[in-house]
């Protein structure tokens, strides 16, 4: 059985579609929160798309320290219990250390480990105990075949629930690729998502704000799901420009719609 069809709530797993994670970068409100949760279950609905809502409950990693990074833990973590019950979606949000496992898991039902802490032993550990899906972002620095071993780390503690998100190769300091032969590669070890959003970033700029290239979300997209990519995970907001995270990188929600179903046609060909 595929991972995301063991996902409590998970609704359409048996279109055979690709899965779709999204949402706001992170926790702004409740009132921004609910409003995207609720267009997005309308869609994945009306496409036949399961569908986990993402959103960070705390952005750690910052460049500046003055960078947004949340509302507070407690408050933002029922936001995300509030509208897996309301929505009945299921929620995925991000991890920094191994004691955040255990009070994020009592939340949501996917826990995704960031790309830069993907070789954290003790963190994929306390993921994996806690029997949640984990959500392994690829770091921009390992090849695609040693993301077996952030795998097995998860799978150790008795957990087969585990996906893996690739999010571009670092190339240079300011620029990012995707290497889309990595994905069938990945997919030997675990489901693969393609993040499409944060694929388009361009850290380390002098100004402490990351750049990105939004523009190409589309393209990564249905570059993923041409050669096989089971899951997308886009960030997305009403208006990107005002995000408090990553507006940098994040797909106007306005144009989510048009892009998911030039998607499903581009599967139901590779089909």
């Amino acid at each position: 059985m595929n991972t995301i069809t063991r996902i409590p709530l998970i609704r359409h797993a048996e279109s055979g579609n690709f899965f779709l994670m999204a949402g706001p970068c992170v926790v702004e409100s409740r009132e921004l929160v609910m409003e995207v949760a609720g267009q997005l279950r309308e869609m994945s609905d009306k496409l036949g798309i399961p569908f986990i809502f993402k959103s960070s409950y705390r952005k750690a990693n910052r460049s500046r320290k003055d960078s947004f990074t949340g509302i507070g833990d407690e408050n933002a973590l029922q936001i995300l219990a509030d509208v897996r019950a309301h929505f009945q979606v299921p929620v995925v949000t991000d991890i920094h250390s191994a004691p955040e496992a255990a009070m994020a898991a009592q939340f949501v039902d996917v826990l995704q480990i960031p790309a830069f802490l993907c070789r954290q032993t003790d963190l994929l550990e306390a993921a994996g105990m806690t029997g949640k899906t984990v959500n392994v972002k690829k770091g921009q620095f390992l090849s695609p075949e040693a993301m077996e071993h952030a795998v097995n780390k998860v799978r150790e503690t008795g957990n087969e629930q585990v996906l893996i998100t690739e999010r571009g190769t670092t190339f240079g300091y300011q620029d990012l690729v995707v290497d889309f032969r990595g994905i069938p590669v990945m997919k030997q070890f675990a489901p693969v998502v393609m993040d499409c959003t944060h694929s388009l970033q361009q850290p380390n700029q002098p100004s402490g704000v990351t750049g990105g290239k939004p523009g190409l979300i589309e393209t990564i997209a249905k570059a993923a799901i041409a050669v096989g990519a089971d899951g997308l995970f886009i960030e997305t907001h009403p208006n990107p420009s005002k995000a408090k995270s990553d507006g940098a990188n994040m797909l106007p929600l306005e144009r989510m719609e048009a892009m998911l179903e030039k998607l499903l046609r581009i599967q139901e060909a590779v089909k």
